[in-house]
């Protein structure tokens, strides 16, 4: 087992440079001379009102002072600004920090000429230690000062006697803190709204991986496939180890078990109650499962009867690079979505929507994607039949041809070139089983568009969906081999003029363009010679795809790969050549 690798100068170094790059990127922020304490720049519009100072080990970013990063790639300063902390004392990576700091930071503010300090503490045993010391210290020289304990750790069906941890619920505690010390509240009317607050508060994490100090092993081992639940923000193994599940039924199960009744730490949630949702990133989860996530934990609560009336979706207490999230809910009520609603200029904190989000109606009915005119152009014709034996035939062949342009793709792609074909194929056999097909070419050809662009998706979506509209419109009311061949070139020209690409490119162009070439002849060629001039352009087509072989790439994904690298056939070429020659097939041409 290696030490993880992470981008830092030194293990030693980490926490003071990390708190140096913050305060020097935010003007907002300045640091406390000779210790690891981040204070808002602006003292002085804290005269008079209370003040609030939080903090704890680093590795949890944003929290307390803040991190640089984020979705939209700003800095984020953690949870100091106006209407939230007015400071935030950081420790080691996961040490709670000093009490010489914690004091230091506390009589900086009361010298500002707060009317008192508040210390909103999570609850593990150093931070209670330390920051208790400090608190003692500053009331001895005068300082009036209160501190409230956050444990809103819910993973313990039976507690001992140190509690519950402190966990994301703590960011919910700094914001309605913030609001009321804004609002000019006294001390002791702060300490007794966020002591009550504290209550309704319950968080549950789960992990797909452990983390790693710097410098250090990661905190325990966790095999594939695996997850742990009831973990802690330092890395602490959980309560639980179970098989990953689908997200789902580990949102359902971290629910289940926050509200167990039975358990000593459980969050008492019923039908009716209306509550904050926080989905907190434990540092390495993506965005995309987040989204799938809070979508999950929505959908679990409006089932059991609960109002969701907000959600916070996001990195808000992390756990250093963990893979896993944490749900945190709090019962709210009028009063305190006020409080939570407040304007705040700590960046870390979300800009919200402020309406209520169980019961409303999350998507909007699109456009009728067809006219009446084009429906009742959906009828059976004499081509009908010829036309639903090409599909099926070209359907047959993408399918059979899967892994091979899988494969080719490998090569020089992701390795999906089959798989997307097929996803096309498939969508286009659904839709033959339910649909006639239209006598019109043209509006077969349109209904095809519309079917590939919505299925197939990616790239070749969107080149296929080009090319069958585009070559739909010369064959609005005609049918004949001139019409056909027009067709096929105004979309191999939509395809050149969208997507970039040209003949040598290593593209499917180079099995396109020669046989668009030879099909031009169909305008001219005898009567019942247009099976040899489809065959002509079937050949030409398969000679253009094994002929990138030997192309270097200019466009597309393989344009990015060493040329020594790409020596198979591209495999979008290769599929345009199987789907020509399965239209020559279907019309009584051989293999």
């Amino acid at each position: 087992m290696e030490v993880q690798r992470k981008l830092l100068n030194s293990p030693e170094c980490c926490v003071d440079e990390a708190l140096s790059g913050i305060v020097s990127c935010n003007g907002g922020l300045v640091l406390l001379r000779g210790h690891r304490v981040v204070l808002r720049s602006d003292l002085g519009a804290l005269k008079g009102h209370v003040a609030l100072l939080s903090g704890g080990g680093s590795g949890h970013e944003p929290a307390h002072a803040g991190y640089m990063g984020g979705a939209l790639c700003f800095l984020l300063s953690g949870y100091v600004g106006a209407g939230m902390l007015s400071g935030a004392v950081a420790g080691g990576v996961f040490a709670s920090p000093p009490p010489g700091s914690v004091l230091a930071g506390i009589l900086t503010l009361w010298q500002a000429g707060v009317s008192g300090v508040l210390l909103i503490v999570k609850n593990y045993t150093g931070d209670r230690l330390n920051f208790g010391l400090a608190l003692e210290q500053a009331r001895a020289r005068g300082v009036r000062i209160a501190m409230v304990i956050v444990a809103d750790d819910c993973a313990f069906t039976h507690l001992s006697k140190a509690g519950r941890r402190g966990l994301c619920g703590t960011v919910l505690v700094h914001k309605l803190a913030g609001a009321m010390a804004e609002r000019g509240c006294s001390l002791d009317e702060i300490v007794a709204k966020v002591t009550e607050a504290t209550k309704g508060i319950g968080t549950l994490g789960v992990s797909l991986s452990p983390c790693s100090v710097p410098g250090c092993l990661p905190t325990f081992q966790l095999p594939p496939g695996e997850m742990e639940m009831g973990l802690g923000i330092h890395g602490e193994p959980g309560i639980k180890r179970s098989k990953v599940a689908s997200a789902d039924e580990v949102v359902k199960s971290m629910i289940d078990h926050m509200t167990d009744p039975s358990s000593q730490s459980h969050l008492s949630l019923k039908s009716g109650d209306s509550v904050v949702l926080c989905v907190n990133n434990l540092g390495a989860l993506s965005c995309l499962e987040m989204a799938v996530v809070s979508r999950a934990a929505i959908s679990c609560l409006e089932a059991r009867g609960v109002q969701v009336a907000r959600v916070m979706s996001g990195s808000f207490m992390t756990s250093l690079e963990m893979a896993g999230m944490s749900l945190t809910l709090m019962r709210t009520d009028k009063e305190t979505l006020v409080l939570f609603d407040a304007k705040t200029t700590a960046p870390a904190w979300p800009n919200l929507s402020t309406a209520v989000l169980s019961g409303r109606n999350c998507s909007v009915a699109p456009p009728e994607s067809a006219s009446a005119s084009e429906e009742a152009a959906d009828q059976e014709g004499p081509l009908s039949d010829v036309m639903r034996k090409v599909l099926e035939e070209i359907c047959a062949s993408l399918l059979k041809q899967q892994e091979e342009l899988n494969a080719l793709d490998r090569a020089a792609g992701d390795g999906d070139c089959g798989n997307t074909h097929a996803l096309a194929a498939h969508a286009i056999q659904e839709w033959l089983n339910s649909h006639v097909v239209p006598g019109c070419p043209g509006q077969l050809l349109s209904s095809l568009a519309v079917l590939v662009q919505e299925r197939m998706g990616g790239s070749s979506g969107a080149l296929y969906s080009l090319f069958l509209t585009a070559a739909a419109l010369p064959l609005r009311g005609y049918s004949h081999p001139a019409a056909w061949a027009e067709a096929v070139h105004a979309g191999t020209e939509a395809m050149r003029r969208y997507g970039g690409a040209e003949p040598g490119d290593r593209t499917m162009l180079d099995a396109l363009c020669p046989a668009v070439e030879e099909l031009k002849r169909l305008s001219s060629a005898p009567s019942g010679g247009t099976m040899a001039v489809l065959q002509k352009a079937v050949e030409k087509a398969e000679q253009g795809a094994e002929s990138t072989r030997d192309l270097t790439a200019k466009a597309g994904r393989a344009s990015y790969i060493a040329a020594e690298r790409v020596t198979l056939p591209d495999p979008g070429a290769v599929a345009v050549a199987t789907m020509l020659r399965s239209v020559y097939v279907a019309l009584g041409g051989s293999k």
